[in-house]
């Protein structure tokens, strides 16, 4: 029992708990002081399997450590860390135990052994991430909150029935390779793709981040997507399935990105599109491709975080992140700007960041494949990254025209996460080694090569050069308000529409059936009441005499019928 409490991800979500009772002044100390705990926890802690029971005859494993699960653990405990520092002057107390239980939850399915230890965490992530959006306290993020979380449970609920139709046939729901040999492994296979934002199934992320809080927005982007990777990694590496979809993960969230006028949306299609990235390599499925979609997410977590960060400083100094309401903010917020063009070129795969030494792992992966066309598109999708937020958020942000802002600078402890991440993103782009010791497997890769550098910077180069001539002939979609229509009015507006009209048809067919049928009983009732109404044919009386005989002849028909029934 020792070995099951012995899980950092337990005690994480206990901690959380107990936030429900300490003061509010010590919450934002709170955040940080337990991820550290539990984190310097999980180093301690050897590799293997313990925490084993057995629940109706299903043996459970509550913690596994391995190369694929530590990377992941270590960094959502960063992740975890730096989301408390920047939100230590949040005394919001549900937000502030949200964040706790989520990070331990997304934490305790990445060291689940077992579907159904990963299924109970799974769930637990969706329940405590949705406070993150009712938190902002406004009709609109109450109702994102409840599309959020029907979403997520439906991906928990699939996940579900996958475990046990699993269970059923195998006898086993150890949480290993799955395949998508069965009913099973597609149940699960679509429960996973849920979380990590498929195309068609992704639209729950564009619609929930930029409604949840300026700090709720950056735990959001650490966990729920990038624990759907792990759980990919987990169970489907190798599948070619993923490295299709991957590939249209990282393209069209492009063309939104760039007409979006909301920069925390931007950012969420940005997410979108990085997945793709990290999707296509454990398509691949290599020792290289797996690596390097670990490496890329732990990249990921921290340059995106960073740049949320940049956009919630905004977000809470100035009240708004539409980028046609803002500009010229460099002037009141030069260390938010600065540590946002960092997170810009951390992304944008700049060589010295963190995107650079970890992309490029991937890129490899596929070049050694074969993979040429997938190799073409994720150029593409670099080229673009570079377009929508690596240039288009610090762009209109901070410098374009001035919007007449003049705000303080964001809060000491903001400053201090943005700083953190900053040189985090940094350090693994001039350094990688460190994160490249901790990978799943071993790593024989270089990334500073001649070939790798310059193609980077003629890609870099190029796209900077296609923004600049955009804009300076007036090709660039202008920054408005407006409402760009996704996959999700399929479902939030055609549907609803389609089923109304097809409802609305059946009740007309329905009233028209009951109005004839009703017409014809009238019709019937009419007849009736002539032959055997008041002035009917049998309503006049009969003699005597002729009841006598239609009486004999009823005998004497019963006497024959009997006679001959009974022969």
């Amino acid at each position: 029992m020792s070995e099951v409490l012995l899980n950092p991800a337990l005690l994480m979500m206990l901690a959380g708990l107990v936030a429900l009772v300490i003061p509010k002044r010590a919450l934002g100390v709170w955040a940080v002081i337990v991820p550290v705990a539990t984190l310097a926890l999980l180093i301690a802690l050897p590799e293997g399997v313990a925490g084993q029971f057995t629940v109706f005859g299903m043996e459970l494993i509550t913690r596994r450590i391995d190369g694929l699960s530590f990377v992941w653990a270590v960094i959502f405990h960063i992740a975890a860390i730096l989301a408390g520092i920047y939100a230590w002057h949040v005394q919001d107390r549900v937000q502030q135990v949200a964040a706790l239980i989520y990070a331990g939850a997304a934490i305790g399915a990445v060291l689940a052994g077992d579907l159904l230890t990963l299924f109970l965490y799974w769930e637990l992530t969706a329940l405590s991430s949705v406070l993150l959006i009712w938190a902002s306290r406004n009709p609109t993020a109450t109702k994102v909150g409840f599309r959020y979380l029907i979403i997520q449970v439906i991906s928990g609920l699939l996940l579900m029935c996958g475990a046990l139709v699993m269970h059923q046939q195998t006898g086993s729901i150890a949480f290993d390779h799955i395949g998508l040999e069965g009913v099973a492994g597609w149940l699960i296979f679509i429960a996973f793709g849920i979380k990590c934002a498929f195309p068609f199934l992704h639209n729950w992320l564009q619609d929930a981040y930029p409604h949840a809080t300026p700090t709720g927005t950056v735990v959001l982007s650490a966990f729920t997507t990038k624990l759907a990777v792990y759980s990919l990694a987990r169970g489907y590496a190798g599948e070619d399935l993923l490295i299709t979809i991957g590939a249209i993960m990282t393209a069209f969230p492009i063309f939104f990105a760039v007409i979006e006028n909301d920069l925390r949306r931007v950012l969420s299609y940005s997410l979108n599109n990085q997945l793709g990235f990290m999707v296509v390599g454990v398509g691949i499925g290599t020792e290289l491709a797996i690596n390097g979609a670990a490496a890329h997410a732990f990249a990921h977590i921290l340059y995106k975080a960073l740049l949320f960060m940049s956009m919630g400083a905004v977000l809470y100094r100035v009240g708004t992140v539409k980028a046609s309401e803002l500009g010229g903010l460099y002037k009141s917020m030069p260390w938010t700007t600065a540590f946002c063009i960092i997170g810009a070129m951390s992304i944008s795969a700049f060589p010295l960041f963190s995107g650079f030494v970890t992309k490029s792992m991937i890129l490899t992966a596929v070049a050694y494949e074969g993979h040429w066309v997938i190799w073409t598109v994720l150029l593409f999708a670099s080229a673009g990254v570079l377009d929508h937020s690596g240039i288009k958020v610090p762009f209109f942000t901070f410098f374009f025209h001035d919007a007449g802002h003049r705000v303080k600078e964001a809060p000491w402890n903001m400053l201090l996460a943005m700083g953190i991440t900053a040189f985090l993103c940094i350090a693994i782009g001039v350094y990688p080694d460190p994160l490249y010791a901790i990978l799943p497997f071993p790593v024989d890769y270089h990334s500073y090569t001649a070939a790798h550098v310059i193609t980077q910077l003629q890609l870099l180069l190029f796209a900077a050069l296609a923004f600049a001539v955009l804009m300076r002939k007036g090709w660039y979609p202008e920054e408005i308000k407006s409402t760009n229509l996704d996959f999700d009015w399929v479902y939030r507006r055609l549907l609803p529409r389609i089923t109304a009209a097809t409802l609305n048809g059946v009740w007309a067919v329905d009233r028209a059936v009951r109005s004839a049928a009703m017409r014809g009983l009238d019709v019937l009732v009419a007849k009736a009441n002539h032959t055997l109404g008041p002035g009917g044919a049998f309503s006049p009386s009969l003699s005597t005499g002729a009841m006598v005989v239609y009486v004999s002849l009823l005998l004497a028909f019963y006497v024959v019928f009997s006679f001959y029934w009974s022969a």
